[in-house]
This record gives C-alpha cells, structure tokens and sequence, in this order.
C-alpha cells in the first residue's frame, strides 16, 4: 500500500483530529487548549496552501478567542 500524502496534507490531517478530539473532551478547559492547538495548525495549513484566507481566518478568529477565554477572561473574572 501506497500513502502518498504530502507534508502539506498531513498538517491538515493533523488538524483536523486535534479538533475533533477536543471537541469530544468534556473539560472546557481542555477542549480550549486542543481547540487552539487545532486551530493554530490549521492557521499553518491554510498558509501552507498559498494562503487560503477562509481557513486561516477563521482560525485565526477562534484561535484569539479560545485565548481570551484561557488567559485574559479570569483576570476580568477576578
């Protein structure tokens, strides 16, 4: 058997299983971390692929949001 799967696709295969692990996770707080790692590699992904702006994006837009909701929304809790 034969795989030929470029560099370039295993990246996005690579996304997309941290995204649906963390999207079977019932911490919240790990789902945001797996989440984010997921998205950061499909930020890589969609670099990779000559800049293909939907998917980096949106990424990009949920990336900054899983951090705001880690990092930055306890200390405006506290």
């Amino acid at each position: 058997m034969n795989l030929d799967i470029s560099y370039v696709e295993m990246v996005g295969y690579l996304a997309s299983v941290l995204l649906i692990i963390a999207f079977t996770l019932k911490n919240i707080r790990s789902l945001r971390i797996v989440n984010t790692l997921g998205c950061f590699t499909f930020m890589i992904y969609g670099v990779m692929l000559d800049i293909a702006w939907p998917i980096v994006i949106t990424n990009a837009f949920i990336f900054i949001t899983n951090l705001y909701y880690l990092f930055l929304k306890k200390r405006v809790d506290s």
